[in-house]
């Protein structure tokens, strides 16, 4: 199936356990979403038609039974239950599922009568529509169709059950119910039933080590008579719910439209293909408005939040790759605080400031937007000056060499920062090598952005070449590439040890040195290349970078099993996709050949989650990919790496073309010459 802004599987995928692992998901545009499998199974926990921004799962499921002429009924719904029965097996009716536009479509055949189902959510509204069509039936006929609403009310990331008092179900005025005085479902003809589905089954939860078990309450069903082409639709919303949002079908045309203008802007940006088409969707879905009005990044779904680290590491794809000029400045306008938060409370996170930096630097130099430089410098050096002050996370620039350190990595302040309750799984006190990197690269952008304003750079510029040297210098390993720390704590070292080391250990990090737009050690072809041959040879997989090689102590090369285990696997083999976007900049950067870099995860689109880019894969083959199926850094860094390989590509052409010219120049000119001697 070849991924686009339209994804299509048959009657094999649908109907069968290879329909439960492919994940389609709708958003609404504030944080909440819509999402669940191509066959139609719940196998996450967070898996309904509604869940809110803060993360409370709703209206789990519309579970359709269809009345033929005869008297016969169909139930189309599936569902797996604690005993390990699938029942009903509703998507062995299943012939089609198509997203196109945004929209996910499902098509049931019961043999001539076709029920189709699209699900869209209002933009800028926490609200749900599910449209049902009979789009084919013999002339004349009718069928009768039933949804089954099944509810709950609870934290995404737990479970209900009959343990606790039902659902408050009560009837609204002008049709459907509310629940728990939370959300409003509204539809024709409601019919209360109130009963408990008992022992609902979520394999993937199972997988991962938790409770896969929850109960889900009956609330009643909407009815109605269709003939072909008519239509019945619920609406499923939070917030006010007297606000009745707008007619099921026009939130799907309305969805369809927007989609065709997100598309139309990105490729003015330059996305114009199927890959780039479904990528920009899947951007737009991890990009929401706050209560307040600035836009916010979603790090992934279903269930991780906004993170400073994440946002700005996906600044480039999600916005510049996209065209999303005006909204991504009013983001970078919105940390005008940062500075400030630096100083007065822990952020968790030791590289998302520098990262904002980047951010920043790239939005201006992408858009020429001057206004926003001037605007913006203050703050940027004001996070530079925090740094060299020391930040209350206790990360300060060392007075000996300009290197920053990371006093006491006691809760995961790397991108690395995976924790057990002993602590940090990978510790990484001391002078990590990406955190480096970006405090050179911000240090050049700082003073680019100095000199576009008009104002004297040279302390900066001196400042940059100080800690560049020092990066090339010390971390520069005997192995033949960087050191992932240099002045290590003892604590970062899983063998013990009771002095300060410098650690070989080869992870991916070192590429920042060498990828970023003022990377430090950018003027070391020899040792990029060094490096480049390390890590193609041992931590590059088809869907990202390993964390950590195979024959370093500790390596884990799978994702699996309960919290713990994974968390011990998160950095120390996993592969990570967003590291895909510096590996393919450090290759351009070094001239070598990049076109199928990213061919496995482009195929990967229609793999997990629909149309996007999953978190992470397996370090080991087959690399299947695990955590959060829709990621935001992974699917920027996807966007970031194809516009930076078309780039690289039209400046190859345009460089062979004046080549070409200048052979052909250099071959006329004797013909000339001896045309003139006659």
């Amino acid at each position: 199936m070849p991924p686009g802004s339209v994804m299509t599987f048959g009657p094999h995928v649908c109907g069968s356990a290879s329909g439960f692992e492919h994940e389609w998901l709708v958003t609404d545009g504030t944080g909440g979403y819509a999402t669940g499998t191509v066959a139609g199974l719940r196998t996450r926990r967070y898996h309904g038609l509604l869940v809110t921004p803060d993360r409370h799962l709703a209206l789990a499921a519309l579970d359709p039974v269809v009345t033929l002429p005869g008297g016969a009924t169909v139930r189309l719904a599936v569902h797996e239950w604690a005993s390990g029965a699938i029942e009903p097996a509703g998507h062995h009716h299943l012939e089609h599922f198509e997203l196109a536009d945004g929209v996910p479509r499902w098509r049931w055949r019961i043999g001539e009568v076709v029920i189709e189902r699209e699900v869209a959510m209002t933009h800028g509204r926490n609200s749900v529509a599910v449209v049902h069509r009979l789009v084919d039936a013999p002339a004349g006929v009718t069928v009768e169709l039933a949804l089954t609403a099944l509810c709950t009310w609870r934290d995404a990331d737990g479970e209900r059950d009959r343990t606790t008092e039902p659902p408050a179900v009560e009837l609204a005025g002008g049709g459907g119910f509310t629940v728990d005085g939370a959300y409003r479902v509204d539809g024709p003809d409601f019919r209360p039933v109130g009963e408990w589905y008992l022992d609902a089954y979520a394999r993937e939860e199972a997988a991962r080590g938790l409770n896969p078990v929850e109960d889900l309450w009956a609330a009643g069903t909407f009815q109605a008579t269709l003939a072909l082409d008519e239509t019945l639709s619920v609406s499923a919303w939070s917030g006010d719910l007297d606000a009745v949002p707008p007619a099921a079908a026009t939130v799907v045309a309305d969805t369809r439209r927007r989609a065709r203008k997100l598309l139309r802007t990105a490729a003015t940006a330059g996305a114009r293909d199927a890959v780039d088409k479904a990528l920009v969707l899947a951007a737009d879905q991890c990009i929401v408005t706050k209560p307040d009005g600035t836009p916010d990044v979603v790090a992934g779904y279903p269930w991780f939040g906004s993170y400073l680290r994440d946002t700005m590491t996906a600044y480039e794809g999600l916005f510049l790759a996209t065209g999303r000029f005006d909204e991504g400045a009013r983001l970078l306008r919105a940390h005008a605080d940062l500075p400030e938060r630096m100083r007065a409370s822990r952020l968790g996170d030791c590289d998302g400031p520098l990262w904002f930096v980047h951010a920043a630097e790239r939005h201006v130099a992408r858009t020429g937007d001057d206004a926003l430089a001037a605007e913006l410098l203050p703050v940027l050096e004001g996070v530079i000056a925090a740094y060299t002050k020391g930040t209350r996370d206790g990360v300060r620039a060392d007075t000996s060499d300009g290197l920053l350190a990371v006093e006491a990595d006691e809760s995961g302040l790397t991108w690395m920062n995976a924790r057990l309750p002993r602590g940090p799984v990978t510790p990484r006190d001391g002078k990590p090598v990406e955190l480096n990197a970006l405090w050179a690269n911000a240090l050049g952008a700082v003073g680019a952005l100095r000199e576009r304003c008009g104002r004297d750079a040279s302390v900066v510029h001196s400042r940059r070449e100080a800690v560049k040297a020092q990066v090339v210098k010390r971390f520069r390993a005997p192995d033949g590439w960087l050191f992932d720390l240099v002045d290590a704590r003892p604590a970062a070292y899983p063998k013990g040890g009771g002095s300060i080391h410098d650690d070989a250990v080869l992870r991916p990090n070192q590429l920042l040195a060498f990828s970023l737009p003022y990377a430090p050690a950018a003027d070391e072809p020899r040792l990029r290349t060094q490096v480049l041959q390390a890590i193609g040879a041992t931590l590059v997989t088809p869907l990202g970078l390993r964390s950590l090689a195979p024959a370093e102590y500790g390596y884990h090369g799978t994702h699996r099993g309960g919290v713990v285990a994974r968390d011990t696997a998160y950095h120390q083999g996993t592969a990570w996709l967003w590291l895909l976007g510096p590996y393919v900049e450090a290759r351009i950067a070094a001239g070598l050949p990049v076109d199928t870099v990213l061919t496995a995860v482009e195929a990967h689109l229609g793999e997990c989650g629909l149309g996007s880019v999953s978190e992470i894969a397996e370090g080991d083959a087959p690399h299947r990919a695990t955590g959060a199926p829709f990621s935001a850094r992974s699917v920027a860094a996807v966007l970031h790496a194809r516009a930076a390989i078309r780039a690289n590509r039209k400046l190859q052409t345009a460089s062979s073309g004046k080549t070409e010219k200048l052979k052909l120049a250099r071959d006329a000119a004797p013909r000339k010459r001896r045309n003139a001697l006659r």
